[in-house]
């Protein structure tokens, strides 16, 4: 089943179920955080309380997209209470990235980045046996509430920003309940729109590069994550495709399991607000900044892979209402 929510024709939030190509509302239902809040509390899930609700009127949802009536297909009522967070270094990446990881000698080994440390980290502890938890990956924090684009619409880079680029991922989406458990919700695909040029210039910029927007969805995946998602990257500019490159996700092309990666990141009790949301990021391996690919505003990223439904999309944008430089005052009391 695959969910979503629409701004419907009276100006509310409608919640919209499909499988196969037929999509409806759901009757009775406000909103899915909402909905899955409601399901978290009684024990349900989310396919068997959708299905004793009922499906309301036929939704198109090629055409809400086209009229930029879809949303995010979760939100929390306060932004400050949804947490944008995700991780790097997860992915295989290619065969023979794997064996020079293999064939490293002893007197190359003090001369590896951190970044390929934790990239070896993850292959040698990522996925424990019998549920254990494994070794811990790289985590970063992109925003709240406030910063998620929905599809269709810009993501849009500050001023001050050094590059826009994409990073297709799968996005985990969680509630906590009143007692701090968490749920998960379902996967959704996901861009983690970063600032290449600025991390490059040196590792420990990769907190600012992160603080950026980040889209998700059109649709969430309810059910276990595909274990093999091939999907499609592409960057369009004036209609034609620059880029295009399959992106590889699930746990037969990660170096951590997905259990692995959460236990990590809700370890830690201030992710376990009751009523929070989350929406966390798995990482990727296909970048167009890699392919020395510059984008421009007006470029449209498009991310696709067959088990989420629709693509998403969004638009690159550049903040331009403060000059570059401008600076922030700040004021003694």
């Amino acid at each position: 089943m695959l969910l979503s929510q629409i701004r419907t024709a009276e100006g509310g939030v409608g919640v919209v179920a499909r499988e196969g190509t037929e999509a409806y509302e759901v009757r009775g239902a406000e909103s899915l955080y909402a909905l899955a809040l409601d399901c978290a509390r009684s024990g349900d899930t989310l396919a068997a309380r959708i299905a004793r609700l009922g499906f309301g009127a036929a939704v198109d949802l090629e055409r809400a997209y086209e009229e930029g009536r879809i949303l995010a297909p979760i939100h929390h009522p306060d932004p400050a209470h949804l947490h944008l967070t995700g991780t790097g270094l997860t992915h295989l990446g290619s065969a023979a990235t794997r064996d020079s990881m293999h064939q490293v000698t002893a007197d190359e080994e003090t001369n590896l980045t951190d970044s390929m440390r934790m990239f070896r980290m993850g292959l040698e502890g990522g996925k424990p046996a019998g549920g254990a938890p494994g070794v811990q990956p790289e985590w970063f924090y992109k925003g709240n509430g406030d910063a998620v684009a929905a599809p269709g619409t810009p993501l849009t880079s500050p001023a001050f920003a050094d590059d826009s680029g994409e990073e297709p991922e799968i996005a985990g989406i969680y509630v906590v309940d009143d007692n701090g458990a968490v749920f998960r919700v379902g996967f959704a695909l996901s861009n983690e729109f970063s600032d290449h040029v600025m991390e490059r210039v040196n590792y420990l910029y990769l907190a600012h590069s992160k603080l950026r927007p980040a889209s998700f969805g059109p649709e969430i995946l309810i059910g276990p994550l595909p274990e093999d998602i091939r999907g499609t990257s592409r960057i369009l500019r004036g209609g034609e495709a620059i880029f295009e490159k399959p992106f590889l996700s699930g746990e037969a092309n990660m170096s951590h399991t997905i259990a692995n990666l959460e236990h990590h990141h809700f370890k830690y009790d201030l992710f376990r607000r009751p009523g929070d949301v989350h929406v966390h990021m798995f990482g990727t391996a296909t970048l167009s900044f890699a392919e020395g690919v510059r984008t421009q505003p007006g470029d449209v990223f498009e991310i696709a892979a067959p088990q989420f439904g629709l693509p998403l999309r969004n638009t690159v944008a550049i903040d331009n209402s403060a000059a570059r430089d401008e600076p922030v005052a700040v004021r003694a009391l």
